[in-house]
């Protein structure tokens, strides 16, 4: 059975991220929603739900799908990145790539190796990416490996320079974070995000125009140079084969200068 994403995974998320049901919603302001699941199962679950929505009103559909495939424009644009990048193709609609990013003082930063596939259709753009093992990527020492279980984007055109932009993360950060890390995230971090992607969007026609313009792999795959790799040789990572690092009795900086 193959690694590599089918229609239903598709179709699944497409559902996930249009529904109401089991979401409670965090935040909603400036035109930017944070829901975060709330089933009965997720009790037993470590792995948290999120979702976000913006309706981007002054951003083509295409453009936002263009930046976040631009792995060189992320590193211009994303604040919580350390580093990024695609390893090898896997089809002409899959990849696999390490990303790791800083998170709030005094946790420790995190990474993680995640096949990404996308489906791009007239009405909308998907892109889907989960956790794997990589044979020559392992967890390195000085960060903390986490699981995207599934995470993704849901970019529906509005009209011809609008759009709305879903993001859906199911991921397990690994160890046990302390409460004000799940609060910060869903009511600071998500919100945060969601305006760097659409800052993002506005510059990314003038930064592209100076960066090699035409190279765009993601839609031209005879441009691609990255080597390719047999989906085979990966596989998904579990989040019960990471070491948990327990991080929950660790209090935010803010939250340290405010009693002291």
């Amino acid at each position: 059975m193959s690694i590599l994403p089918d229609e239903a995974v598709f179709a699944d998320f497409k559902k996930q991220c249009l529904s109401t049901d089991n979401w409670a919603n965090k935040y909603d302001k400036e035109g930017i929603q944070v829901w975060v699941e709330t089933s009965t199962s997720q009790k037993k679950n470590p792995v948290h739900k999120i979702k976000c929505k913006m309706t981007m009103k002054d951003v083509s559909a295409a453009t936002m799908y263009d930046v976040l495939h631009d792995s060189q424009y992320r590193k211009k644009w994303d604040p919580a990145m350390l580093d990024t990048f695609d390893i090898a193709r896997l089809s002409t609609n899959a990849d696999v790539g390490y990303y790791s990013w800083l998170c709030p003082k005094p946790i420790k930063n995190r990474d993680v190796v995640s096949l990404r596939s996308w489906k791009v259709t007239e009405e909308e753009y998907i892109i889907v990416n989960f956790s794997v093992k990589h044979p020559k990527y392992p967890p390195r020492s000085d960060l903390v490996r986490a699981i995207s279980v599934l995470t993704g984007y849901f970019i529906k055109p509005i009209g011809p320079n609008s759009c709305t932009f879903i993001y859906l993360s199911q991921a397990d950060p690994k160890g046990s974070l302390p409460k004000w890390v799940g609060n910060q995230a869903s009511k600071v971090l998500a919100p945060r995000v969601m305006r760097s992607v659409h800052e993002a969007g506005h510059n990314y026609q003038q930064w592209k125009g100076q960066n090699s313009p035409a190279q765009k792999p993601w839609l031209c795959p005879e441009q691609n140079v990255l080597p390719m790799m047999d989906p085979g040789e990966l596989s998904i990572q579990r989040a019960d084969s990471l070491e948990n690092v327990d991080e929950s009795s660790k209090i935010s900086t803010q939250e340290s200068e405010d009693s002291s």
